[in-house]
């Protein structure tokens, strides 16, 4: 049933076959790519597009086509990661709020608030500056400021069932109350915990590619998306190419998981028809 309405949103459908794609090409970019992405050949840099560089060449001689395919692997990794710990958190501080009510919602929320109210892009810089420059660094610090939104969803869905009759059941025979959050109350959250994720991937590979153009995401050599972009700044005129690819896969792939997003939160929906 979830399949066959999701079938029939058909912006999903195109993301998620772009994402396959993207992620398979990302997986087997050891045997896809023709070039090391290290490999330098000064004889032939800023070269245009040939048959031997399918999408040229950056100002080392790098092939680009390689590059984008490695800094893929980096992208979506930072993307995946930060989008599930994200989650993590706040499914479980929403989950906690939404359950016990009264002082602890009230202080668990207000600290969401004042988290939302925290300006990101500044506050993820200073983090950068001083913590970054790994990727697992990078990731701690982008997934620490992008929670807030799961924790007030996944909290909305707790209040309006912590009271329910199966609820009131599991307390009656002694069920702890961790046991009642995570067996029975958590499960009912899922949809909306599904598409928060689907969603957050795309922000965090905009972040990660935001703070990386900016100097203070993953550091050269290793590639990612936005420092590509970071480093193409030089030659705008001269290979314009080396911009405008990182920016079109950054571009196409946050359109096609907020596509695939849409059609979830859609195909989830219980209100929907078949």
């Amino acid at each position: 049933m979830i399949w066959r309405r999701f079938r029939r949103h058909h912006l999903a459908m195109v993301g998620m076959v772009t994402i396959v794609i993207l992620l398979t090409a990302v997986i087997l970019a050891p045997w896809i790519a023709p070039y090391d992405p290290l490999e330098q050949n000064l004889a032939v840099r800023n070269q245009g597009f040939t048959a031997e560089h399918i999408m040229g060449t950056d100002e080392l001689g790098r092939d680009v086509f390689s590059r984008l395919l490695f800094a893929g692997r980096i992208s979506l990794t930072i993307g995946f990661a930060v989008a599930i710990i994200a989650e993590l958190i706040g499914m479980t501080i929403g989950a906690i709020a939404g359950y016990f009510g009264g002082w602890v919602d009230s202080i668990l929320m207000r600290f969401v608030d004042l988290v939302i109210t925290l300006p990101t892009l500044p506050i993820l810089l200073i983090l950068s500056k001083f913590f970054g420059g790994s990727i697992l660094m990078l990731i701690l610090i982008i997934a620490v400021l992008s929670w807030t939104s799961a924790a007030r969803i996944v909290r909305g869905v707790i209040l309006s069932l912590r009271n329910q009759e199966f609820a009131e059941a599991a307390r009656a025979l002694g069920v702890s109350n961790a046991e009642i959050i995570v067996r029975h109350m958590l499960p009912n959250a899922i949809a909306p915990i599904i598409v928060g994720v689907t969603l957050a991937v795309g922000g965090a590979i905009i972040l990660e590619s935001a703070l990386s153009f900016l100097g203070f995401g993953v550091q050269l050599p290793t590639a990612t998306w936005g420092n590509m972009l970071q480093n193409a700044q030089s030659d705008m005129f001269l290979a314009p190419w080396k911009a405008v690819l990182p920016g079109f896969f950054i571009f196409i792939t946050s359109l096609s998981f907020n596509f695939m997003g849409d059609g979830l939160r859609d195909a989830l929906d219980p209100r929907m028809k078949v």
